[in-house]
């Protein structure tokens, strides 16, 4: 018989609250005994009971000296800076989701609080091992520290990989229209690069993405046949992936064909014949939605695809179902 594993969420941001909400929800097999954030409590309650892209949170949510409430159940809330000053034994994964863990020293912090392990919300040169789902799952192993990669990574990556070994991929350029971002200013401010100095919600703003290094990281044989480039545009969630793939031989059957055998039942890779726009996608669980009447093909071996995703809530699911796989490795029941 399995057991709920407990987790405890380490920053209280979009990340974390999303993964709240979700484990919150039911079903997640998860149970969270703490969070911690900087913030104050007051200011981490309030920003959990109205959220401006998934609405006000389903139940009544109370906060008290070092608690926050949900239908009469506690758990606690803590204002530190370092997790080495909490007492974490009996916790299976802290979720890792200030942002901070990009050194040894924060990304170790859980586990020497005493927790069993960490999964990090993000790229982090910290962690033992990068997995995304649908890719190397089988990288997990044992190890204690973990990225769950970018919300990119985990909606490319899988795709590429099965279009690979489905049709062979020669070569591949994938755009990412992204939303705004906390990373973005508000109004013009000095940031990473001139671009990304501009104001986030009045202009298409051209940039990198982390996601191209990290597809790399998570699939190596595509060093020298991918490229990847991101535009960060003025909507508040939901993102998309414009590919335009060149495959290794003609194309032997009708793309969208193909999409449906490959994907029909992927928990991963969803697809839509609807005519639909962005804000349709928010809280999906896929970590990619293929929008089946934007896909084209150009002769016999080149296709573009066009995919959405909801950069918080499906990475957030990737990253619950992660935690749970890190959580059982070496339970005796699970």
């Amino acid at each position: 018989m399995s057991r709920t594993f407990r987790v405890f969420i380490n920053g209280f941001g979009r990340i974390g609250r999303t993964l709240f909400r979700q484990i919150m929800y039911g079903g997640s097999g998860l149970e969270i005994v703490g969070i911690n954030d900087i913030a104050s409590l007051d200011i981490c309650a309030y920003l959990l009971r109205y959220d401006s892209v998934y609405g006000p949170f389903p139940s009544k949510v109370d906060a008290g000296k070092g608690w926050i409430e949900l239908n009469h159940h506690r758990i606690a809330f803590s204002n530190l800076r370092d997790l080495r000053d909490l007492d974490l034994s009996g916790v299976d994964v802290v979720l890792e989701c200030t942002g901070r863990a990009l050194t040894q020293t924060i990304a170790e912090a859980g586990l020497d609080a005493g927790a069993r392990a960490v999964l990090v919300s993000g790229p982090s040169p910290a962690a033992e091992t990068t997995v995304v789902r649908g890719v190397n799952e089988q990288e997990l192993r044992a190890a204690r520290i973990v990225s769950n990669a970018s919300c990119t990574t985990n909606a490319i990556a899988p795709l590429l990989r099965k279009l690979d070994l489905g049709l062979g991929i020669e070569k591949a350029h994938v755009t990412t229209i992204h939303c705004y971002t906390g990373s973005q200013p508000t109004v013009d401010a000095p940031g990473l690069s001139p671009e990304r100095s501009r104001a986030a919600a009045v202009s298409m703003i051209p940039t990198t993405t982390s996601a191209a290094e990290q597809v790399i990281g998570v699939l190596p044989e595509f060093q020298g046949r991918l490229s990847m480039a991101a535009v960060r545009v003025p909507c508040l969630s939901v993102s998309a992936i414009d590919a335009v793939i060149q495959t290794c031989e003609d194309l032997q059957q009708p793309v969208i064909e193909f999409l449906r055998e490959a994907f029909e039942d992927s928990p991963l890779i969803g697809l839509t014949d609807d005519p639909c726009v962005s804000t349709d996608f928010r809280a999906r669980p896929e970590s990619l939605v293929l929008a089946l009447r934007e896909t084209m093909t150009i002769g016999s071996r080149q296709l573009r695809l066009l995919g959405w995703y909801d950069n918080e809530w499906g990475f957030s699911a990737r990253m619950i179902e992660t935690a749970r796989r890190m959580a059982a490795r070496s339970d005796p029941v699970a």
